[in-house]
């Protein structure tokens, strides 16, 4: 990773991204599983994951992952149901959930149905504290670890649900909350940014010219992190990769 604490690997193009990428998780998740019972993913939304379930899903790394001991959680979710098209849930379960051999029980998503966000972020929470055995304890937080954690980057420079000047950037003690995105009128479920820095590895999949100029002004040296959310992603004891391609890259200088 170097002093900058993040690794960079470019592909030429959208197909090699997501070629790279998935090469990069069915090996890290086979490693995994060969020392761990369970592995666990946490998913992202967005139009650039897609290319890398579907490559899952194909038998080249199909095959090489075992899927009965892979679990999946979401980094995100809007506050849709499962069916509706902006549905995070129902991208993963088209691209990647429906065509591979994991069991039902091993999904987990967020619950965006819900017409009570704030109760939906709180079942979730409660969900993933049974998941990794850490009740509450008013002597001092404790954190899950998740193996991987795949995340995107938005034009504004968010990540998961965590918007520009959204409430969410500074929470300290909750996993899961609700924050209102006032720019789309609307609630998200989100994790919090404590969860996503005590992951294993994150990985962030970033295509397009259009997010060369959001990379080169949060990626480069001397810029404020607080200005782009994703750059908050630092995980304290993990690795973290970012995945990009030509176009998305071609604005980078030294990092």
């Amino acid at each position: 990773m170097g002093n900058k604490g993040f690794e960079v690997i470019i592909a030429r193009d959208l197909e090699g991204l997501a070629q790279q990428s998935a090469g990069f998780v069915a090996q890290y998740v086979l490693k995994l599983a060969k020392v761990k019972k369970r592995v666990s993913i946490v998913l992202s939304g967005g139009i650039t994951p897609r290319g890398l379930y579907d490559r899952l899903a194909r038998s080249e790394f199909q095959k090489l992952i075992p899927w009965h001991q892979v679990h999946l959680f979401w980094g995100d979710e809007r506050c849709v149901s499962s069916q509706h098209w902006e549905s995070n849930y129902r991208l993963a379960y088209e691209t990647l959930i429906s065509r591979v051999p994991i069991p039902s029980q091993n999904v987990h998503p967020m619950s965006g149905e819900d017409p009570h966000p704030e109760r939906a972020a709180g079942e979730y929470e409660k969900m993933l504290r049974q998941f990794f055995g850490l009740p509450q304890n008013k002597r001092g937080q404790r954190w899950p670890q998740f193996d991987l954690v795949i995340l995107g980057v938005g034009l504004d420079g968010h990540t998961a649900s965590l918007f520009p000047l959204s409430s969410a950037l500074g929470e300290k003690k909750r996993w899961v909350v609700a924050p209102f995105v006032a720019k789309l009128r609307t609630h998200r479920l989100t994790l919090t940014p404590p969860v996503f820095n005590r992951a294993a590895q994150v990985i962030f999949l970033v295509s397009g010219k259009e997010k060369a100029l959001v990379l080169k002004k949060g990626l480069e040296k001397g810029r404020l992190r607080s200005s782009f959310p994703y750059r908050l992603i630092r995980p304290s004891h993990g690795r973290l990769i970012f995945f990009l391609d030509a176009e998305a890259a071609n604005q980078l200088g030294p990092l």
